[in-house]
């Protein structure tokens, strides 16, 4: 019998489908908005700050500032596995983040991609004077196992009945406390109409160092899954998604002494 290797790699098409960019200045947030998404999720270290910082990458100023324009303050959201969560004593991080990022940081108890978790992404999202659905977001992350992965459990987590042990296993693995409704929710026991959900956008760049072999095995098994299994109907293809992906010009080598003697002839 030959092996099935899109049967073997079936469990994991948690982990797929996301839009790869360096960075979000990749990121053409006029495009997302006029397809329809209307809010984002990002999470924080090495994609928008240093890790263990609370500041804004220099680099991403402009950027995030058309990101907070495009969708509004209050439809942008930070969810972090570090400021916001049970590691965060009194939410003193979390009120740092927001005050530098000028958006909201999620309290929630769990680490992503917690079902739990999920929960409260949708509270707030529906608390909002006018509410966002699932599919009206996007999630940007730089971590597989959680912010991609997340994404994916809101567009999965109501599709289908599955009694298969391995998918319903890793469906539970990353639980931090007893995991009995996430099963019923993997089993497709719980709400099964919806289909739709996030666009997951993964950023490979990082803005330091951590956890480099991690994220290489991470980001082999996602390219492993995309080659050998294709994208159900309701999965965003790459080429629909092409479309918010820009080009970022390199910036220019800076000006020798002479260079800058001329400019300033120029302007006198």
């Amino acid at each position: 019998m030959p092996l099935n290797i899109p049967g073997i790699l079936a469990p994991f098409q948690l982990l797929v489908y996301p839009r790869l960019v360096e960075d979000i200045r990749h990121l053409d947030f006029k495009a997302l908005r006029k397809a329809g998404y209307r809010g984002a999720i990002f999470d924080k270290d090495n994609c928008l700050t240093i890790p263990h910082r609370d500041h804004l990458v220099p680099e991403l100023q402009d950027t995030w500032k058309e990101c907070l324009e495009t969708f509004g303050e209050g439809n942008v959201l930070i969810v972090s596995n570090s400021a916001g969560t049970y590691l965060d004593a009194g939410g003193i991080q979390a009120e740092s983040v927001s005050h530098h990022l000028n958006v909201p940081v999620l309290p929630h108890k769990s680490f992503k991609p917690a079902y739990s978790c999920i929960s409260s992404v949708r509270a707030y999202f529906s608390s909002l004077q006018t509410p966002l659905k699932d599919e009206e977001l996007i999630v940007v992350g730089d971590r597989v196992f959680t912010d991609v992965i997340m994404a994916n459990r809101m567009r999965k987590s109501r599709i289908s009945k599955s009694n298969n042990p391995v998918q319903m296993s890793l469906s539970c693995a990353f639980e931090k406390d007893g995991t009995v409704s996430t099963e019923k929710e993997s089993a497709g026991l719980v709400d099964p109409a919806k289909a739709n959900g996030p666009l997951a956008i993964l950023t490979t760049g990082v803005w330091k160092r951590e956890s480099m072999f991690m994220r290489y095995l991470e980001l082999n098994l996602v390219n492993a899954v995309r080659k050998w299994s294709k994208p159900k109907s309701d999965e965003p293809l790459e080429s629909d998604t092409a479309r918010f992906v820009r080009e970022v010009p390199e910036p220019l080598p800076p000006k020798s002494w002479f260079g800058k003697t001329v400019d300033r002839f120029k302007r006198t």
